[in-house]
């Protein structure tokens, strides 16, 4: 075999970026890997949009073959009333998921969509959502149009089962009207408060009435509006017997506001209504920070974001879509090659190879004859089948599966530190508030009213509040910016607090494809690894991927007489040579051994040339990454996977590391069940469907995913696969958070001291302490604010 054979030059599509095979379609000059591409580049052409290319090197997709009925099903109305958003007599508003999105190119060329058709009257991109507002004109152009206009530019529109079931709430912006308006007032009420903190003339003493009642109209909003947040919260732990941090709060809000509206109604002062505004907006404003961190996200994700909206059913008239909910028993189903299986049913014609990697864990495809059932929540890697329904969607396996996973997943804790250390704080301040206020009315009672108050306004846990509020959602951010979302600020103390960590394999430890392709038999010929490549190449099984990316060969040569048959192996004539893939049974006529399903043998010509053998391909700085975590948890691998790899596992993890193969979802949840009854925290991490029960059994679940915004199961974390190897980071932010909070508040538990040393005297002025209030909470926040972004800068973290 000559070096100068292999070194072939490599083009590649000036669309899509692809290598070019046999079939390079020239046109204007330009290389195209496939008629899709060059069809792209034609119609961008003719609308004078080229400057696609300009933007990025090959910014388009390669395009899937697209069925002509593919999107027949957006002409029923139920189907459009999940995409729709608006409708009138002239115009259609819609909101659609374009999984393609991914640079400045797709960008420009969506935005300019009308230049394609002029029905088309704007399209907005939300980039991170990679999702689009489109408005068109319904008079000649439907939704169906759009749908198919998008997909022949590369952009196919992706629709759910969910997309059905659900409408999208708009973005709930109370919160943001309630800092808004706590803002406007507390800056305001600060300036009308200078007089009285700085005196005024006696001959202008009308004009202080005035800011007097100017200030307390100003805190009305703040009190019955703003402040509702935290009533809401202090009402509901009241109600189940719960005192929260919010509780206290309250009360330093109503005896500061009390407090100043007597004042001001009886002429004997201005009251604190700016302190009041001021604790409300800060504390709102640490919300609104914290929420902002992962309201993109969606965390609740279930079984009905996975399946498609719309299907195909035989019928006696011919083949019909109907969308998913309308099928029913004993309907007989049309499933194309990549098709998702929506529902139990028999296989009546057809053979099929179903990847069920997403249901099990299991990345070696399982073969299926007539006859046999097939369960919702594979996908069809074969030719096309027919599939007699048996149970509907709403009861089928995978429906049944996602069910139990809501009855089993135990109710998660959600009482932070931070509940608990102010439930202690606001009985010691109360007592302290009763005591104080006793002594002075048997010893001085002019005094016991302005003890009490200061008491209650110098030892309002606010600075606790703030320091755990602004903390969680710095480090929210900051976790974010590198690819680690979280739920909610509890997750972070969760995370703080977890002890052991399961991994799943398959998409998590491993990517989900083959790394390592190994051949063993009689040396192949130049000839004989471009006659295996064009043999390969026929076949969309992953190993046979895998073993046509081994051979490195681009060059392709007609395949006659191809033969696949699912879960055995293909055939075919190149030339004048027999070539047979697969299995031991389908190739040598012997039974495959024990353990060797991810083996391949090769004939040429009836004679045997040798085997394949596959190893998953792992994520790069795993053994680091293990490594680090072993110092502090215990850990273990389960996977549904067979146990071909446990060498591999053994070696990355150690031999005393727990591996369990071959864990069905119900498994994976008992397992992790278990380990909490033996009094451990547990962190699930694990990608697909089938880790569902156990990323919500565990204290802490976190779902590896590749695309943050769409394909992630229910979880308390989302973590960007390329990022995975940072978790031990990730895990050390979630420590120091909470070391911080503590800081800070040993810090405030301080100023409560020195300040309530005078307020129990009687001699602390309640101005004084509405005005030391505000300084100590500010100095709280930048203590909390410097540490946190001091320790994420330490550890490298964006």
């Amino acid at each position: 075999m000559r070096k100068a054979q292999l070194a072939e030059h490599i083009v590649t599509c000036y669309h899509c970026g692809e290598q070019v095979g046999v079939e390079d379609l020239v046109f204007a000059d330009k290389h195209f890997c496939c008629s899709g591409c060059k069809m792209v580049y034609e119609i961008l052409e003719n609308a004078g949009l080229c400057e696609y290319y300009t933007l990025d090197n090959s910014p388009g997709t390669q395009l899937r073959k697209v069925r002509a009925d593919q999107f027949a099903f957006l002409d029923d109305p139920k189907a459009q009333q999940g995409v729709i958003r608006f409708r009138d007599a002239t115009q259609t508003h819609v909101e659609l998921y374009l999984p393609q999105i991914h640079c400045s190119s797709c960008l420009w060329l969506l935005e300019n969509l009308h230049q394609l058709n002029p029905a088309v009257v704007s399209c907005r991109v939300h980039f991170e959502k990679k999702q689009v507002s489109i408005i068109f004109k319904q008079a000649n152009f439907s939704l169906r149009s759009l749908a198919e206009l998008l997909t022949s530019i590369g952009y196919e529109p992706y629709f759910s089962l969910q997309d059905l079931q659900i409408k999208k709430a708009p973005l709930n912006r109370t919160k943001l009207f309630k800092l808004g308006v706590a803002g406007f007032c507390f800056s305001n009420s600060m300036l009308m408060s200078f007089p009285e903190y700085f005196g005024i003339d006696a001959q202008e003493q009308a004009l202080q009435q005035l800011f007097r009642y100017a200030n307390l109209l100003l805190s009305l909003p703040v009190f019955f509006y703003s402040a509702t947040e935290f009533y809401q919260s202090a009402w509901a732990g009241l109600r189940n017997r719960y005192l929260n941090i919010d509780a206290p709060i309250v009360l330093a809000i109503w005896v500061t506001f009390g407090r100043s509206l007597y004042k001001v109604l009886s002429s004997t002062g201005g009251g604190y209504f700016d302190s009041m505004s001021g604790i409300v907006f800060f504390m709102l404003l640490g919300r609104v920070l914290q929420d902002k961190t992962y309201q993109q996200l969606n965390f609740d994700r279930d079984y009905t974001a996975y399946f498609p909206m719309s299907v195909s059913v035989v019928k006696k008239s011919g083949v019909s879509t109907i969308t998913l909910p309308d099928v029913k028993l004993n309907d007989t189903l049309l499933i194309h090659h990549g098709d998702l299986i929506p529902t139990d049913g028999i296989l009546t014609r057809g053979k099929a190879l179903i990847d069920y990697s997403f249901v099990t864990g299991e990345s070696i495809p399982v073969e299926k004859d007539m006859g046999e059932i097939i369960y919702a929540g594979g996908k069809q890697l074969g030719s096309n089948i027919e599939l007699l329904v048996i149970r509907e969607v709403s009861h089928s396996y995978l429906t049944q599966l996602w069910n139990r996973r809501e009855e089993k997943t135990s109710a998660k804790e959600n009482h932070s530190f931070v509940n608990a250390l102010s439930r202690y704080f606001t009985w010691g301040v109360l007592i302290i508030a009763l005591l104080a206020g006793s002594y002075w009315l048997m010893k001085d009672a002019s005094r016991t009213l302005n003890a009490i108050t200061s008491v209650l306004i110098i030892a309002c846990p606010c600075a606790l509040l703030l320091s755990n509020t602004f903390t969680n959602g710095n480090m929210l951010r900051r976790l974010g910016r590198n690819q680690f979302y979280l739920r909610n600020a509890q997750t972070l103390e969760n995370l703080a607090n977890a002890d052991y960590i399961l991994f799943d394999k398959t998409g998590t430890l491993s990517t989900g494809q083959f790394n390592e392709v190994s051949f063993q038999g009689q040396p192949l010929t130049y000839q004989q690894r471009k006659s295996l490549a064009c043999l390969a190449a026929q076949s969309t099984h992953p190993l046979s991927k895998a073993i046509l990316q081994w051979t490195g060969i681009q060059e392709r040569l007609p395949v006659l007489a191809f033969n696949e048959i699912p879960g055995k192996g293909i055939e075919g004539l190149v030339g004048d040579d027999l070539l047979m893939l697969g299995s031991a049974r389908f190739v040598l006529g012997e039974s495959q051994a024990p353990g060797s399903f991810a083996e391949v043998y090769f004939s040429w010509d009836q004679q045997l040339m040798g085997k394949f053998t596959f190893s998953a391909e792992y994520r790069e700085g795993l053994s680091g990454l293990i490594a680090t975590i072993k110092n502090r948890f215990q850990i273990a691998v389960v996977s549904g996977d067979q146990a071909a790899d446990k060498w591999m596992l053994q070696q990355l993890f150690g031999k005393e590391v727990k591996l369990l193969f071959d864990q069905l979802p119900n498994d994976k949840l008992e397992v992790v069940n278990e380990l909490q009854q033996k009094g451990h925290r547990v962190i699930m991490v694990g990608d697909g469907l089938n880790d569902a029960g156990a990323l919500m059994q565990a204290d802490v679940g976190i779902a590896v995913s590749n695309d943050n915004n769409r394909f992630t199961p229910a979880s308390d974390c989302i973590l960007s696969a390329n990022a995975l190897t940072r978790l031990p980071q990730f895990l050390q932010v979630a420590r120091a958070n909470k070391q911080i909070v503590l800081t800070a508040f040993i810090v405030s538990i301080l100023y409560n001291i020195i300040g309530l040393f005078f307020a129990v005297q009687g001699i602390l002025n309640p101005m004084i302490a509405a005005i030391l209030m505000p300084c100590s909470s500010i100095s709280i926040l930048i203590i909390a604010f410097g540490l946190s972004n001091w320790y994420c800068n330490r550890l490298g973290l964006k």
